[in-house]
């Protein structure tokens, strides 16, 4: 078989080998402009929209787009495969093997002798594994790079998390609401203070403590974000469409008249739009 009838698609093969086929010929000399020009560093905004979009497509149930979008982040491993192939690091099969390997090791309950059965004893063995294959010995600070390279609101949910492995954790999420309330009440002391920079720590400290609530009861504070903006979205734009209806828009309306038809909106919308 031909690269071309790879690429093509004319003959029956495996879809990986045709995807690493197209993406080579895509960097090579006679291929696309915009492809040759990529790096890893110049790909890191498409890994994580693609990311993202896989997790929108998963939040909304969308099966039938799910399957596009684990295309577009596949797509995104086989290009940094190939891009590390070129510099001779590793291609993608080191980087398949490299995860099959990892998937064995971390699961010695299932494919070696270990004991484990339960979900927690499964959990427990991953860290232990993973700390061992890192080379992170007891002289290392228990949440040594937890969380590191995540967003901040992720990273804050993976710190509290593992804190509370070892029992540093409310008993229930009512010692969580009251420090939430202490950390509101010096965010605005800090206000009357003027302190800019300690205002920003307070703020900063409102939130860890907001994500901790929301860990506390099992709940996840991104998927909670991601709710709460797309229910102001759809309800600015009910709010927005009531406007036009009066022959306002947004730059001409008052606040007051705004509010008037936020409050409209939520009514017409219901709780969960």
């Amino acid at each position: 078989m031909t690269d071309e009838e790879m690429i093509s698609g004319e003959v029956e093969g495996s879809q990986i080998e045709r995807l690493k086929a197209i993406v080579h010929r895509l960097r090579a000399p006679e291929g696309c402009p915009w492809d040759a020009e990529q790096t890893h560093q110049s790909l890191v905004p498409n890994l994580i929209e693609e990311a993202y979009e896989v997790v929108d497509a998963i939040r909304r149930e969308d099966y039938t787009h799910l399957k596009e979008e684990l295309g577009d982040l596949l797509l995104q491993v086989v290009f940094h495969a190939e891009l590390a192939e070129e510099a001779q690091r590793h291609d993608l099969e080191d980087v398949a093997r490299v995860v099959c390997e990892k998937l064995v090791r971390r699961h010695p309950h299932v494919f070696a002798k270990s004991e484990v059965s339960d979900t927690k004893g499964v959990l427990t063995q991953w860290e232990e594994i993973k700390r061992k294959e890192k080379g992170e010995g007891d002289d290392l600070p228990y949440l040594h790079k937890v969380g590191e390279g995540l967003p901040a609101l992720l990273a804050a949910n993976k710190i509290q998390k593992k804190a509370a492995k070892v029992g540093f954790d409310w008993e229930n999420s009512d010692g969580v609401i009251d420090k939430i309330k202490e950390e509101l009440s010096e965010v605005e002391a800090e206000l009357e203070s003027g302190d800019n920079a300690a205002l920003e720590e307070e703020i900063g400290d409102l939130l860890f403590s907001v994500v901790n609530l929301s860990r506390k009861l099992k709940k996840d504070p991104e998927l909670l974000l991601h709710e709460a903006n797309v229910k102001f979205i759809s309800r600015f734009n009910e709010m927005e469409a009531l406007l036009s209806e009066g022959e306002l828009d947004l730059k001409q309306a008052s606040l007051e008249q705004m509010e008037r038809s936020w409050n409209t909106a939520k009514k017409i919308l219901g709780k969960h739009p």
